[in-house]
This record gives C-alpha cells, sequence and structure tokens, in this order.
C-alpha cells in the first residue's frame, strides 16, 4: 500500500498549490469525461443556446460506480452526461440505444433534494422535466434527423459532415448521436463562473452529497481509520481519458476469484481503503502523468516528490536536463570557467549547476517516488517499477548517472551535446529497426535499475550498440554519428573502474584504444586525399570498420596498403600535411607492444572511444601554416 500513500500525501500537499498555468488537481467525486456539446441555461432552466465543443476533456461530478461504468445497465454521472442519459425524448426522436433518463432523474433529484444542493443542479434539473434536450439540440443544428424526424446515424450528403459526426466514435458502421457527451453552463445571479466543471462550490457541493451517501464502513489500511467509508471500486482512466485498466480491481460475488482465507465478498478484509483516499490518489496519480510522466503507448514511468516540487526527470538526456534546470533557477555568471579544451571539465560544472538548481528547492530529506506502470490487457494495469527515496539520494543518482555515461553526442546540427544519452535512444541505437513497442519498453525497464538503483548497464544491451556501430555501412550518416556517441557513452558508463576521459588520452596504451586511434588516423589521410582530389565517396575505414572490429591485424594491413595512392597525392599536394600523419601514424604504432598489435583478435567497444576521441582531437588540430597549397576551405572540410 506503500504506492497508494505516497500519492494521498502528494494530493493533500499539492491541491492548491499547483503550479500556474499547470492543470488543477481534481476534486475527489469527479471523473474525467470527453464532452462534444455544451449547453447553456439559465439560473431558472431556461434554454439558452448551445455549441459544439471539440471533444475538450471535461472534469464532470462522478458516483464511485459510474466512475468505472461498464457493462449493459451502466449508471448514469449525476450531473454531466450522454444525451441518452439526459434526455427524456431520446427515444421519441428514434434513439437506437436504451434511454436512462429515468435513473439519471432520480439520481439528480435526490441530490437538488438534500441539504447540499447546488443552484446550477437545480437549473439543470428544472431544464431536463421539460422533456425537450434533443428537440433544442436539433433547432440549433448541432444533433440531425432524417425526413422522418428520427436521428440520422450515417451522413450520406455529398457535403461535408456536420461536426458531430466527426467528433463520434463510429460503432458497427454508424454514428449514435446519443453518445453525444453534454456539459453545462449555467447563468447564475452574479456569479462570474458559469461551467458546472469549473464551479469549486458546486464541486464541493456534490463531494459532500456523495460522501453522505456511502455506506460501507471499515478500517482504512492507508490512513489507518477505524470508521471509513470504504470504497468496493477503484477508479479507472487513469493514463488517459479512454484508459479502462484498473490498479485495484477484484471480481464480483460469483465465485470466480480465489480468496483464500477471506470471508467477505467485497474483498475488504484483503484491502480496505477509503473513499477519499483512492480518489485523491488516482487523482494525484493522473495530474502527475499528465505533467510530468514518461510515456510509451500503454507503459508510464512517473518521478514526483511528495511535496510536489521539481526534480529531474530520469528519462531525459543530459541537455534536456540542463535546459529544465535552467527554468527552475536561471544560470548565474560563474567565473570559474573550463579550459577550452577541457570538455570534461565543462560538463561537470554545467551537471554540478543543474543539480543545484534542483537541490535549492528540494530538502534533503523530501520524497521522492520513481513508479512504473502497465497493462498487459484492457482492463488490469500493474506497477511494474516502485522505488523511494530521500531527495539527496535521488539527485546524487541521476547525477552519477550523467557523470558515467556521458560523452560526446551528435543527434544533429542543432543538437550536439556532451552528456549521457535518453533510455528511448540507447533501445533504438541497440535494436535500430527492429525495435517495436514491447522492445523498447522491455528495454527501457531494464534501464531504470541502472538509472534509479545505479546497478550495472546489462552487457548484452552495451554490445548490440557497439556492434551495430561498427555495421557502420549498413546506416545512414547522421544515423551512425548518433550511434557513435552512444556506444561510447554505453562502454565509458560500463567500464567506471578504468575512468575513460572525453578527449584524447595519449598515455592509455591498451590495444584497443590504440587500435580504434589508428583507424581514425587511417580514414583521416583517405578523407582529406578525396577532398584535395574532389572525390566524395567513403573512406576505405569507414567501408571496413566492421571487419576491423572483428579482425583488426589483417584488416589493418588491407587498409594501410590502400592508403598508399592517397599518400603519393597529399606528398605532391599536402606535404606537410602527411608527414604530421605519417609521425602521429608512427607514434600510435610504437606504443603497441609487439605481441598485442600481431593480435588479430576481436576488439572491444574500446577501440570506438580511441576512434571517436582521435578523429575529434584531428578535426580541432589547425592546419601546418608553412603548407602554402592549403586552403581555408580545406581546413573548413577537416572533419572528413
Amino acid at each position: 500500500m506503500s504506492w497508494i500513500q505516497k500519492l494521498y500525501e502528494t494530493y493533500e500537499q499539492c491541491k492548491g498549490h499547483e503550479p500556474p498555468g499547470s492543470v488543477r488537481l481534481m476534486p475527489i467525486s469527479h471523473n474525467p469525461q470527453q464532452a462534444h456539446i455544451e449547453i447553456t441555461l439559465d439560473v431558472d432552466g431556461n434554454f439558452k443556446g448551445a455549441r459544439i465543443v471539440q471533444k475538450e476533456e471535461t472534469v464532470v461530478p462522478a458516483t464511485e460506480k459510474s466512475a468505472g461504468r461498464t457493462g449493459s445497465k451502466p449508471p448514469p454521472h449525476p450531473l454531466c452526461d450522454k444525451v441518452q442519459y439526459c434526455a427524456n425524448d431520446y427515444l421519441a426522436h428514434g434513439g437506437g440505444k436504451p434511454s436512462f433518463f429515468k435513473e439519471y432523474e432520480e439520481q439528480l433529484s435526490t441530490w437538488c433534494d438534500s441539504k447540499y444542493s447546488h443552484a446550477k443542479a437545480r437549473a439543470v434539473l428544472a431544464y431536463i422535466h421539460k422533456h425537450s434536450v434533443v428537440a433544442d439540440l436539433v433547432k440549433e443544428k448541432l444533433l440531425h434527423i432524417g425526413i422522418d424526424g428520427k436521428l440520422l446515424t450515417q451522413w450520406v450528403d455529398n457535403n461535408d459532415a456536420p461536426d458531430i459526426f466527426r467528433l463520434l466514435t463510429a460503432k458497427e458502421g454508424g454514428r449514435d448521436q446519443g453518445d453525444a457527451f453534454i456539459r453545462w453552463h449555467v447563468r447564475e445571479g452574479s456569479n462570474p463562473c458559469t461551467a458546472v466543471w469549473e464551479d469549486s462550490c458546486l464541486q464541493d457541493a456534490w463531494g459532500l452529497f456523495d460522501a453522505s451517501t456511502k455506506e460501507l464502513k471499515g478500517v482504512c489500511m492507508v490512513t489507518g481509520d477505524t470508521n471509513a467509508s470504504l470504497t468496493a471500486s477503484h477508479p479507472k482512466r487513469i493514463r488517459h481519458a479512454g484508459d479502462g485498466a484498473k490498479l485495484i480491481s477484484a471480481n464480483d460475488s460469483s465465485g470466480y476469484t480465489f480468496r483464500g482465507r477471506f470471508t467477505d465478498e467485497a474483498g475488504q478484509q484483503a484491502c480496505g481503503v477509503s473513499y477519499a483516499v483512492t480518489q485523491k490518489a488516482h487523482n494525484a496519480l493522473r495530474w502527475l502523468i499528465h505533467r510530468q510522466a514518461y510515456k510509451n503507448e500503454d507503459q508510464v514511468i512517473v518521478t514526483w516528490s511528495v511535496a510536489g516540487k521539481p526534480v529531474p526527470d530520469p528519462f531525459k538526456d543530459s541537455i534536456s536536463l540542463f535546459l529544465d534546470s535552467e527554468e527552475i533557477t536561471p544560470p548565474k555568471v560563474d567565473s570559474e570557467q573550463p579550459d577550452a579544451g577541457d570538455v570534461g571539465q565543462a560538463f561537470a560544472i554545467r551537471l554540478r549547476k543543474a543539480m543545484a538548481g534542483y537541490s535549492a528547492k528540494l530538502n534533503p530529506t523530501e520524497d521522492i517516488v520513481v513508479m512504473g506502470l502497465d497493462s498487459a490487457t484492457p482492463g488490469r494495469m500493474a506497477v511494474t517499477f516502485y522505488r523511494e527515496l530521500k531527495g539527496s539520494d535521488f539527485l546524487s543518482r541521476v547525477q552519477n548517472w550523467h557523470e558515467q555515461t556521458a560523452w560526446l553526442q551528435n543527434f544533429g546540427k542543432e543538437s550536439k551535446f556532451v552528456g549521457a544519452p535518453a533510455p528511448r535512444d540507447i533501445a533504438e541505437a541497440a535494436f535500430g529497426r527492429r525495435l517495436d513497442s514491447n522492445l523498447r519498453k522491455a528495454t527501457v525497464e531494464r534501464l531504470l535499475p541502472c538509472i534509479i538503483d545505479g546497478k550495472a548497464l546489462p552487457r548484452d544491451l552495451v554490445e548490440s550498440v557497439v556492434r551495430r556501430t561498427c555495421n557502420r555501412v549498413s546506416l545512414e550518416h547522421w544515423e551512425w554519428e548518433k550511434y557513435l556517441g552512444i556506444a561510447c557513452a554505453l562502454f565509458k558508463g560500463s567500464y567506471k573502474e578504468r575512468e575513460y576521459q572525453m578527449t584524447l588520452e595519449t598515455g592509455r596504451t591498451s590495444r584497443d584504444y590504440l587500435y580504434g586511434r589508428l583507424l581514425s588516423i587511417a580514414e583521416h589521410i583517405e578523407g582529406r586525399a578525396l577532398f584535395v582530389g574532389g572525390e566524395k565517396r567513403d573512406t576505405t575505414a569507414a567501408k571496413l570498420m566492421q571487419r576491423f572490429a572483428d579482425r583488426p591485424n589483417s584488416t589493418w594491413r588491407t587498409i594501410e596498403l590502400a592508403l598508399t595512392p592517397y599518400k603519393a597525392r597529399l606528398r605532391a599536394k599536402r606535404p606537410a600535411f602527411l608527414y604530421g600523419m605519417e609521425t602521429l601514424l608512427d607514434e600510435v604504432v610504437a606504443t603497441f607492444e609487439r605481441d598485442e598489435f600481431l593480435s588479430d583478435r576481436k576488439l572491444s567497444g574500446e577501440f570506438l572511444l580511441g576512434y571517436h576521441c582521435q578523429r575529434q582531437a584531428l578535426n580541432l588540430s589547425k592546419p601546418d601554416k608553412t603548407d602554402e597549397s592549403a586552403s581555408d576551405d580545406d581546413t573548413a572540410n577537416n572533419d572528413i
């Protein structure tokens, strides 16, 4: 019950303190619905007008049963509902569905006759007693009838279909206009709020009346109240307005469900939760999902502070994290600046500032919750991941993730940054075109403990990204550049003890790292020669990267022999450049242990780090000033 308690506490602390401009927390005994028609009345229940609304989500009063209504006789909402509920003349106009006007009218009358009555509800009751809802909507040309006076189910005219036919969902080839959902505007004296779904006084009145109707009493396992009004039905529509899955549910008394040692059919001995608690908890969860959740179809993962304070999203890449933190705490001018070439120091300073922005708002002892939801069937939802952390622990783990998997990322011309990739990008890099919704879900769930719990990255996932990155010829150039940064980030994060740097480490003498440097230098030499000759094609090093990763020594012989004509071209036109590259090549080869260089065993992902760092260093270097043939255009294309 921990998750429902934390959500209940979140509601209690955040209700009335929502950030400006954000969606408000829903009051209890209310439910979100998509409205199609808006009817305006005066306080005496006289019809004043109506209009179509474009499927706007509307928070309407609801009972415990109507909030999760299903079956052949779904119970009515108490105020706003479909035409088949609100209109007594629905069947007279040829409605194709059963009319539930009697049940709707009885429930609304009971509310209006109680001490919790409200003027707007009485106005609606007075209007529906006139039995002219469908007739008025037909006059306003919002509902449409045929020559027989019956409501149409299809629009066969060649002209454009009316709005109501575009908004309603087709069922069995037709659209029943009785499915149109009505919400009310009531002009109530000096009250400037005419919308019933926005009137807090009406919402409170319905909440009090609904609470007074609860008969089931018992112990609430969340609050500890021994005489609480318990609920037998819990809300749905958690992830979106059309979501039918529930987090807490039980079968009816047919005997299908195994109840073990429990004797009650309502299931209260197994899980006693008060109506107010479950309403507030589910409303808080809806609000959080709408504001800040990671969503992948049915999969939802939401991170929040119980006190409602901003927290970093663990599913964003580093650049998004930095931008979010700057919205919370604008960056200050800091005299502490890193050296121009020290990207690691620059990233560390920016990350530290981002975390400081969150920690300034978040106390170290604040409760942080990370909760994952998913559903295998339309009616049942499960908690797939759940962690409770203190604020200081959560910020520390997010910071560690971004530090340990930081690398130079290239997501396109307008999105180059130093930092950690997002989980969705890691899944894409690992599986490419094979990535479907289920595989993405599974990958994200495997990465969650790595971010939140600091666990090691799955080795097969890292190897998959490295393998696909090495297969360079099968990828578009932009795609390969993106995956290269992700592969380096994951390999670096998998071997934290090696302390890889984001700049070229000339002192690192491991075989795989040095072979990566050799490949980058060979590519740079051939790329420059191709540019000088006005040719545009892939280099030999790019074409043979996959083979090089599997058999480096034998493949290096092929690449080195292929460089001979290009070296001849550069010796004639770029001698200073060639001299520098040959000198660098000799230095790298001389760094190998003899046996290591001759070994043809497969390279690990470390060679991509050496390749990437060496390429970055070559791109930043300036051409030899004594090379009079070098041009500014040549320098601009030094990254070939």
